[in-house]
């Protein structure tokens, strides 16, 4: 069962298939099944044309797998990739020749 344990929209800066990017949508997923749990870091770009544009496109999607054992979500193991979090989504969006705008949420982040 897959579960966002945490999304958040922020203000982006980029440009993937010839169109300019203005908003991220931060994940953090955990995916559980058989016993066994998967933690994964990932960041989409979108438009975000105006205030009320969050029409995700999946062209920009990056992830990075963080965790995967035999075992189950854990609060303790989840608070720590939270808090490492930020730095994975940094490098996959500099890899990608983007970036997240951490100081200018779009919104409250969600905990799942």
């Amino acid at each position: 069962m897959e579960i966002n344990v945490y999304s958040q929209y922020f203000e982006a800066e980029g440009c993937f298939s010839g169109v300019e990017r203005k908003g991220a949508l931060v994940l953090l997923i955990s995916d559980s099944e058989a016993g066994n749990i998967k933690y994964t870091a990932a960041v989409t770009f979108f438009p975000h044309r105006d205030a009320e544009d969050f029409a995700v496109s999946y062209d920009a999607y990056f992830q990075k797998e963080l965790y995967s054992a035999a075992g189950r979500r854990s609060r303790k193991r989840e608070a720590a990739l939270l808090e490492g979090l930020r730095d994975v989504v940094d490098a996959l969006a500099l890899e990608n020749g983007a970036s997240v705008l951490w100081d200018s949420p779009l919104g409250e982040a969600r905990m799942g």
